[in-house]
């Protein structure tokens, strides 16, 4: 007895053409034939999933399952899928492009076509003061380039290339897994669609050899961990008229031993004296670009902080850079001298007298003397 189409893509009935979709996507690549080879039970429910999914992404062929069950879609599966091979896989084309990287259209493929060359990735560590103001680096890649003793083609002078009678030469050969047709790359050729008889000495008929090559690097100021520079065509070569790919520079800052970066704002915190803190003060303060004069009010306590406008990091996008958090620290001091003691005693009997005349005016406010 066949089971719920709905059961079988695990779905709602209310399910929507998208969720329908990824559910069927999953399954496809669950039970696929290529990644269960020999397995009856992935290959029936495979071809379970494949049904399902081509009612239930057709409104016409939904409709009438959801009001007559299996009775509403017999004309169109009939017992054994009477329908031909062709048909069913034009169905779930975009689905095996997506997920298997072949294409179920009528042309052949030609394995003789233009092959981009890969992109490449390079980490990069700076400084906390680079990322701040930019920077210039020459680093070395070790890149594909095209053979110069055959230009590219991996065949050696005076030798020939043939098509690989094995694809005949498309690059790839195709085989029936049941009512599907399923493509991959010929092993005979490594998908190139032609064999060459006499290998060049210098790639061994790979048309490409690695090569160090030094690039230069502009790092943009204020970048961050994570910011990806894109150097166009600094990849690697292509193969028969392909295009270079893109050399991606990864950003990774160091760690400051004074600043912090907070977005674009960079914080720090200073220490101040606690005679500073309290009869305010102007004190230096390193910034980015330098030292600047920061005046702290009498009575600052820790932990507050103050703004530098505009002191913080540049804007990669071209607004306004960030400011610079100065937190205050109050140090109280070590290691007092009998004056410095003497003086603080004095200080404390000072505050304790005007603790208990705030106290008295309260008291005597309130009616007690």
């Amino acid at each position: 007895m066949k089971r719920d189409y709905y059961e079988i893509l695990g779905v709602a009935r209310t399910a929507s053409v998208e969720e329908i979709k990824r559910a069927y996507r999953k399954l496809a690549l669950k039970y696929h034939p290529d990644r269960n080879p020999g397995d009856q039970e992935a290959e029936e429910r495979f071809k379970e999933a494949a049904e399902a999914y081509e009612v239930l992404s057709d409104p016409e062929k939904r409709q009438r399952y959801d009001r007559f069950g299996f009775e509403g879609i017999g004309g169109d599966f009939s017992p054994g899928f009477s329908r031909s091979t062709e048909d069913i896989f034009s169905a779930f084309s975009d689905l095996f492009e997506d997920f298997f990287g072949f294409s179920s259209g009528g042309g052949r493929r030609s394995g003789m076509g233009p092959e981009n060359g890969s992109d490449l990735r390079f980490d990069m560590v700076i400084s906390f003061e680079e990322a701040a103001k930019g920077a210039e680096k020459e680093i070395e890649i070790e890149r594909m380039e095209l053979c110069q003793q055959c230009q590219g083609s991996g065949a050696a002078s005076g030798s020939q290339v043939v098509t690989c009678p094995t694809c005949g030469g498309t690059g790839h050969v195709v085989r029936n897994e049941g009512f599907f047709r399923v493509s991959s790359t010929c092993h005979h050729c490594s998908g190139r669609g032609s064999i060459i008889t006499k290998p060049c000495p210098e790639c061994q008929g790979q048309g490409r050899t690695r090569q160090k090559r030094r690039v230069v690097i502009r790092i943009p100021a204020g970048v961050d961990t994570g910011s990806r520079l894109r150097l166009r065509g600094e990849g690697e070569a292509g193969l028969r008229g392909g295009a270079r790919g893109d050399l991606y520079v990864v950003i990774h800052v160091e760690a400051h031993e004074f600043f912090e970066r907070r977005g674009n704002d960079i914080y720090c915190r200073v220490p101040v004296s606690m005679v500073q803190a309290c009869l305010g003060d102007v004190i230096t303060v390193k910034t980015i670009d330098g030292e600047e004069k920061l005046k702290i009010p009498a009575g600052t306590q820790s932990g507050d902080v103050f703004r530098l406008k505009g002191k913080g990091m540049p804007d990669l996008r071209g607004f306004s850079p960030g400011d610079q958090l100065i937190e205050i620290k109050v140090v109280i001091p070590k290691d007092l001298t009998d004056r410095q003691i003497e003086l603080l005693k004095e200080f404390q009997e000072i505050e304790k007298q005007k603790e208990e005349g705030v106290f008295k005016k309260i008291f005597k406010k309130v009616g007690f003397k």
